[in-house]
């Protein structure tokens, strides 16, 4: 980014109103743009977008910093995001560390680049989703607090935090419920949970779940609706959609957060083809229009 552009960030960003420039300020929720949203676009340009639309909380994907420090350096992208304006409030991810399974080496080789990435970049917690598809018995349970531990100690140095996420597509932690009871029984700092507002109601959840996080517990959230059609049966990742287009009650959810002590990021992470090749500038302002009001 050459030193104009840079003013011209800066001085975007000092011309925000005040609800844009609170945005991270704690205790209250703010608007996040998950990476994945941009995915048609380098990491460069979608940071740019984001910026100028007058986000202040980030998601990148690492694959994504990765590609941009290959050729630049982490420093590098890190200036970039300071120079933005751009705080990283979480990074993305890292499948395979909890439920067993015959990739899980691999699953750890990948997670020492990305905790020594993400932390490169300012990023203090790294998603952590559970996509395991075997049939797994009570033994593959103790196997998996074994296995979350096991991740932990490998991000501690970096001071990262690995945030399970259930899935609505995981036979192994598809449920709030059971996402609570691994991380509590793995019992360790560096292993957080966290919720993603599509798999948590297009999925086995119940609403009273939500009645079981304890003040402060919910890391980090993603923010999203459920559509009414396809049945949920069918869904797939690109049938998110932005939040209050669909049946999901955020606001209800959102209502009961609050009340749980979580003032942190609703993080939108949409993977729909169209909405991933939209300017970044336009998906973040259309991002905003739609969260601002959920989470005020």
């Amino acid at each position: 980014m050459t030193s104009a552009n840079r003013r011209e960030f800066l001085a975007l960003a000092a011309a925000l109103p005040t609800l844009v420039q609170a945005q991270t300020e704690p205790g209250s929720m703010y608007v996040c743009l998950h990476e994945v949203t941009s995915d048609r676009f380098d990491f460069k340009t979608a940071m740019e977008g984001y910026a100028r639309a007058g986000i202040r909380a980030v998601e990148p994907t690492l694959v994504k910093v990765r590609e941009f420090a290959q050729k630049e350096s982490p420093a590098t992208a890190k200036r970039l995001l300071d120079d933005l304006g751009l705080k990283v409030v979480s990074s993305s991810n890292q499948l395979g560390l909890a439920e067993p399974s015959d990739t899980r080496a691999q699953s750890l080789e990948d997670l020492k680049w990305k905790v020594e990435l993400a932390r490169s970049i300012g990023a203090d917690r790294l998603v952590a989703p559970s996509a395991g598809t075997g049939m797994y018995n009570l033994d593959d349970y103790k196997r998996g607090v074994d296995n979350l531990r096991e991740a932990a100690e490998i991000a501690k140095p970096f001071g990262v935090t690995l945030m399970l996420e259930f899935t609505r597509f995981s036979r192994f932690a598809g449920s709030l419920p059971t996402a609570l009871k691994l991380v509590r029984e793995v019992d360790h700092p560096n292993v957080r949970v966290m919720m993603d507002t599509y798999h948590f109601w297009g999925g086995i959840s119940k609403f009273e779940d939500l009645e079981l996080l304890r003040d402060g517990e919910l890391h980090h959230l993603h923010f999203e609706d459920v559509p009414a059609d396809p049945p949920r049966e069918i869904q797939g990742q690109p049938d998110r959609l932005f939040p209050g287009d669909g049946i999901a009650p955020l606001r209800r959810i959102v209502e009961v957060l609050k009340r749980k002590k979580y003032a942190r990021a609703a993080s939108l992470e949409m993977f729909n083809p169209a909405i991933q090749a939209m300017d970044p500038y336009q998906v973040a302002m259309k991002a905003r229009a739609a969260i601002e009001p959920l989470i005020a």
